[in-house]
């Protein structure tokens, strides 16, 4: 299972590092993949961390293309960090809720 959670670790990093250079198709699939392999793992405080940080991570790519269709990512992003109590997850979150004038 360790094999799984390091590619969808590095499927979530290569995700941000091309949301950053502006390939938002390549980051978005990235995303895809680590959803996948993480939603196929048993429930366990390592995978729900690393699901935080990819919807929070995907709802940020979305977000910055100005598609609306992010909010199913940033309702479970922020339903995951609640849940893992992760502080960089829920620093996000909240970061990502400002907006919406939403309190973590």
């Amino acid at each position: 299972m360790r094999p799984a959670y390091l590619t969808a670790a590095r499927n979530l990093q290569l995700g941000r590092e091309w949301a950053v250079e502006g390939d938002q198709a390549r980051a978005l699939e990235a995303y895809e993949d680590a959803l996948t392999i993480l939603t196929a793992l048993p429930p366990e405080r390592t995978r729900d961390v690393l699901l935080a940080h990819t919807h929070l991570a995907f709802y940020q790519t979305l977000a910055l293309a100005g598609a609306d269709a992010g909010q199913q990512h940033l309702h479970l992003g922020v339903s995951y960090a609640r849940s893992t109590r992760d502080p960089l997850a829920r620093a996000i979150a909240e970061e990502c809720l400002s907006g919406l004038d939403v309190v973590l």
